[in-house]
């Protein structure tokens, strides 16, 4: 099932040497795939084969799969489960497993393999401890997870990657993922870690043959926006997802090449120390809000008005945005005005002071979203022009969660998707809970946000009557707080070449859908 990169199906260069774009020991030079494989292209590299690390990449090539599903309004739906139920105290939950289901080595999925499988999860750091799981067992060949208290999106969280179930071949001796043998409709053909693997449709998963449909595809990390870009309109490319501006402009022009878009709940925010002495003061988070120029941005850099966050969850997010909610604006003079009144006045320079020390502060983001260096910049010169010096640091995407756990962040440009887990509740407890998050508030303290989040999680919040008003006033909060400050919100934007047809966009980003596909 894993064959070494040069060995049986082997990934080959890329006809006509374009070179990927990264210098240094992992450039490599690619050719084409055959003409009936499928490829798709995407700015993320495989890490591991744990599926804590590069588990999403096995879900979206359709490899491996997880107890549940959701469908696009993110309604739970069977996957390697048929049933699940919940006992009147909300303390047991039970999965009754899919009968004549087979591991791609033709093994059978059994309810222990999945029992394993759930168990490791647990063991390790994951979003399985979140739920506050007293036990994973067996009981009549269902799968039963009993809770240390109610806990009601737990089902959301066994749609996760993270724990995909796998064959008990994918393991050595000592747990550790050697291969990565799952269940879905395509097995793993070849890999060649960080950058590709290849896969093949698994004929065992079930279902009628459909004539036409992809039976190869390959996935490849490319950095580069333009690269992706050039790949499609050289017909190297089928899929390319995560395009800046330009590529969109340029691609629309293109007659071998055709767009989708989708709202994702996904928004661009600036992650803020509230523990920072010179953000302590939510007049100064207020301030940087009224700054922000989101229409600007919105229309300028992303080419898409619409985008112009007026409040952290996004119109996709639908029990979560709130139309009521007074929204973001833009002013300067208000923004002036309220740091004079924190005590920071115009320095010599144009930057504030107060007393000694002097209003500047970094700014961290990354490239794996290509618009997110540009935000940056437009953010340093909105804030310089209301007194806040920013120096925009360029990095990798860990750099945000490690900055968070070592305090050093100081603001941070993120794109955090709230559909990581399709139940929101989960992800904002994760992101603004009693210590913040990795992703969310970071040195904020407010007792309120986390009560009641932990209220919608036990269901009693929904048992009242009052869901609806719960995430309103969570929103609510949020908006007047401001531990995070909106910039924009995004639309997926995924290039398709003319020879395939049936391509979607998943809102939810689990699955690239490619069994869905058919040659033109």
């Amino acid at each position: 099932m894993l064959a070494a990169a040069g060995a049986g199906a082997a990934l080959l260069p890329w006809r006509g040497a374009l070179a990927d774009d990264r210098a240094g020991p992992h450039t490599h030079t690619f050719s084409a795939a055959a003409a009936d494989v499928l490829t798709v292209v995407g700015p993320w590299e495989m890490t591991g084969l744990d599926p804590s690390r590069s588990g999403y990449m096995f879900a979206r090539m359709e490899v491996a799969e997880t107890l549940l599903e959701v469908d696009d309004r993110g309604r739970l739906r069977i996957g390697l489960a048929s049933r699940w139920q919940v006992s009147g105290d909300g303390l047991e939950w039970r999965f009754t497993l899919r009968g004549n289901r087979r591991y791609h080595d033709g093994t059978e999925v059994t309810p222990e393999s999945v029992l394993a499988c759930l168990r490791r999860a647990h063991a390790r750091p994951g979003v399985l401890g979140m739920a506050g799981i007293r036990t994973i067992a067996l009981d009549g060949g269902a799968i039963v997870v009993t809770l240390e208290q109610p806990f009601a999106p737990l089902p959301y969280l066994l749609t996760h990657y993270s724990n995909q179930i796998l064959a008990p071949s994918s393991f050595d001796a000592h747990g550790n993922v050697v291969r990565i043998v799952g269940s879905g409709p395509f097995r793993i053909a070849a890999m060649a870690l960080p950058q590709q693997f290849d896969v093949e449709r698994f004929d065992g998963y079930g279902g009628l043959p459909i004539p036409g449909r992809v039976r190869r595809a390959r996935y490849i990390s490319v950095a580069r926006a333009e690269t992706r870009t050039l790949l499609v309109q050289s017909g190297q490319a089928d899929l390319a997802f995560s395009l800046d501006p330009p590529s969109i402009r340029a691609l629309q022009r293109d007659p071998k090449a055709v767009l989708l878009t989708q709202m994702l709940p996904r928004t661009t925010f600036i992650k803020l120390n509230s523990g920072h002495p010179l953000l302590a003061d939510v007049r100064v988070r207020r301030a940087i809000a009224l700054c922000v120029e989101r229409n600007g941005i919105a229309r300028a850099l992303l080419r898409d008005p619409d985008l112009g966050a007026t409040q952290l969850f996004p119109p996709s997010m639908g029990g979560w945005h709130d139309p009521a909610l007074a929204p973001l604006r833009t002013d300067p003079a208000a923004a002036r005005a309220l740091l004079e009144q924190a005590g920071w006045m115009p320095g010599p320079d144009g930057i504030r002071r107060r007393g000694k020390q002097r209003l500047a502060l970094s700014l961290t983001t990354f490239v794996d979203r290509p618009e997110l260096p540009l935000i940056a910049t437009a953010l340093q010169e909105e804030m310089r022009q209301i007194g806040i010096a920013v120096r925009v640091v360029i990095g990798n995407s860990s750099d945000i969660p490690a900055g968070h756990r070592s305090g050093s962040l100081e603001m941070g440009l993120v794109a955090r998707n709230f559909g990581n887990l399709p139940d929101p509740v989960a992800t904002l407890l994760q992101d603004f809970g009693a210590g913040g998050g990795d992703w969310g508030a970071m040195g904020w303290r407010n007792a309120e946000v986390p009560a009641t989040l932990a209220r919608l999680a036990s269901g009693t919040a929904a048992s009242d009557g009052g869901a609806q008003a719960a995430r309103a006033r969570v929103a609510a909060l949020l908006q007047s707080e401001l531990p995070v400050v909106p910039v924009v919100w995004y639309r997926q934007v995924c290039a398709t070449s003319r020879r395939i047809d049936g391509a979607s966009i998943d809102p939810f980003e689990r699955s690239y859908r490619i069994s869905h596909l058919v040659w033109n």
